[in-house]
């Protein structure tokens, strides 16, 4: 999966993800900055990329909007269509999400420069 999200990041498709705000408590990681440089790493844990952020927002799950979900450039229909997709996913690593969850909402853009090595997007 992080081959094709990789692919969408660096044909200029994908510009947005979204994490859950508890991962970023469990692993006692602070949540990106605006400018914030990070790499955007293969799988073999290389950089391919630089992302500078460009936009941060924590909001409830029930609250993300279609301009952001679009921005993920994954496919999806509508916001309900991106909404399963990603209730899917989380349900799968064993966390269920409700509409009352908090997520992350990063929006980056592809640049040239130094960044902090990270598996963002």
């Amino acid at each position: 999966m992080r081959d094709e999200l990789n692919a969408l990041v660096l044909a200029g498709v994908k510009r947005a993800t979204t994490g859950l705000l508890d991962e970023y408590t469990e692993e006692d990681e602070s949540l990106e900055h605006v400018g914030e440089r990070l790499a955007l790493l293969d799988n073999e844990g290389l950089a391919v990329a630089t992302l500078e952020i460009t936009g941060v927002e924590v909001t409830a799950f029930g609250e993300v909007t279609w301009e952001h979900a679009a921005a993920e450039g994954e496919g999806d229909a509508d916001l309900d269509a991106w909404r399963a997709v990603h209730r899917r996913f989380w349900s799968g690593e064993g966390t269920p999400v409700e509409n009352g969850t908090l997520v992350v909402c990063l929006a980056f853009r592809v640049t040239d420069g130094p960044a902090v090595v990270s598996s963002s997007a």
